[in-house]
């Protein structure tokens, strides 16, 4: 049996890696650098668009437990992520080129993955290939018309990416580094407070900034641009990105009225993204109001948000648990495309796909992860036939059953839900 993986993001190279570390060769086709999708920029593989987080470390969170799984499973990701992680208080964030190279650089050094460098305009079913499709959220063209012939119209969603200024552009007299409620380091998060009166003029303008684009759109709630979150009220982006809680303003010893947040972009800490502020504004408009944020009056920004079409699945019509097509069991999906949201959610279907790929090849049953489990609760969301109008998931615990007795203490609740998971992942791959 052969073994195809099309798109080397972060759930294909994942893909690919589970296949070549069972043995078996697998080629690997990428589009990249002979066309690059309007969000990407690098010419590696698994390169990150939107942010460089990659979510909380912690295990007693949903994004950490999910990490904990990946690992365990053997990604490729994980443990790359750890190894060129930046301060970020809590959460794992990384040198977003550092992160891509080292894994380009693997997948290219591995003996059993065969580098295609080409844009695939088909998808060939045929009875001695097994195909992985990892073509992400931004799937255009011929790929996308193939892909629809199979599956039927895609649904879609938009997406968002913040902006991004060098630290020494930031005002120092006005910011100052913490984590919230003193988690991390000092120098991790760079927060930009405001008064009232600041914030109430930085919203108004905001609010009345130009668009990029006219018209509506339907876009993931996770990355709602800014400035559609604040045009749901005054205070919805103080209870939301800019809020000031677990922060203390060492000019006033108080709590500042809102709070923006920067977070290190690399790790010389050069370079520094706004967390929350992914925004479809106008270039001109972006440096225009979010000039107004007291400590960015003189930012430079590196990178301007921008916003762009994602797409995916109607994937419990036509996918399995396992993540290949009912209808053409050797064609397997993997990444944003199948419903799942987030970078270490796509790299988690990636490393299903593979193993999944590979069982098939071997005539063995797939490898069924216990709802109990984040990837185990994420590949049933994307597979529930009884799921009505199907929006994409990230990993949280509202997708795990209840765990009984009832922990009323949120924190021991967590705790306790991410040691459940890892006992019943390890029952399984043991």
């Amino acid at each position: 049996m052969k073994f195809k993986v099309i798109g080397a993001g972060l759930a294909g190279v994942e893909a690919a890696w589970q296949i070549a570390q069972k043995g078996y060769k697998v080629t690997l086709f990428e589009q990249k650098p002979n066309k690059k999708s309007p969000a990407h920029k690098s010419d590696n593989f698994a390169e990150l668009v939107c942010s460089n987080s990659l979510k909380a470390s912690r295990i007693d969170s949903a994004a950490g437990l999910l990490k904990e799984e990946m690992a365990r499973l053997g990604s490729l990701t994980v443990p790359i992520a750890r190894e060129c992680a930046v301060a970020a208080g809590g959460a794992l964030a990384v040198d977003r080129d550092v992160f891509s190279q080292q894994i380009t650089n693997q997948i290219k050094s591995h003996p059993n993955i065969e580098m295609v460098y080409k844009e695939v305009e088909n998808i060939e079913i045929s009875d001695d290939e097994i195909t992985i499709i990892a073509t992400g959220p931004l799937t255009d063209g011929k790929m996308s018309e193939a892909i629809q012939k199979l599956c039927g119209n895609y649904l879609s969603f938009y997406d968002a990416a913040a902006p991004i200024v060098t630290a020494e552009s930031v005002d120092m007299n006005i910011a100052f580094g913490a984590s919230r409620y003193g988690r991390g380091g000092e120098d991790d998060y760079i927060n930009c407070p405001f008064n009232k009166e600041e914030y109430e003029g930085f919203i108004d303008e905001l609010v009345n900034a130009e668009g990029a684009v006219l018209h509506d759109f339907d876009v993931y709630e996770g990355c709602m641009p800014i400035e559609k979150l604040a045009k749901r009220g005054l205070d919805a982006p103080r209870f939301g990105p800019m809020k000031p809680v677990g922060l203390t303003d060492p000019r006033t010893g108080h709590r500042p009225w809102a709070a923006v947040q920067l977070r290190r972009e690399n790790a010389k800490g050069t370079m520094f993204n706004i967390v929350g502020f992914q925004t479809n504004l106008k270039f001109g408009e972006q440096k225009r109001v979010f000039s107004m944020i007291p400590a960015l009056r003189n930012a430079e920004f590196v990178r301007y948000g921008v916003m762009h079409r994602n797409s995916f699945l109607n994937s419990p019509k036509v996918l399995n648990k396992g993540f290949n097509l009912r209808k053409y069991p050797l064609v397997f999906f993997a990444g944003q495309i199948t419903g799942v949201e987030g970078y270490m959610e796509s790299a988690g279907s990636g490393i299903l796909a593979g193993i999944n790929a590979v069982r098939l090849a071997e005539h063995k049953e797939f490898l069924d992860l216990p709802q109990t489990t984040m990837l185990g609760a994420l590949s049933e969301y994307i597979s529930d036939e009884t799921v009505k109008n199907f929006q994409p998931m990230g990993a949280n615990f509202g997708i795990l059953p209840p765990i009984e007795p009832k922990i009323k203490d949120k924190r021991l609740r967590y705790a306790a839900l991410a040691e459940r998971a890892l006992d019943a992942l390890e029952e399984v791959i043991k």
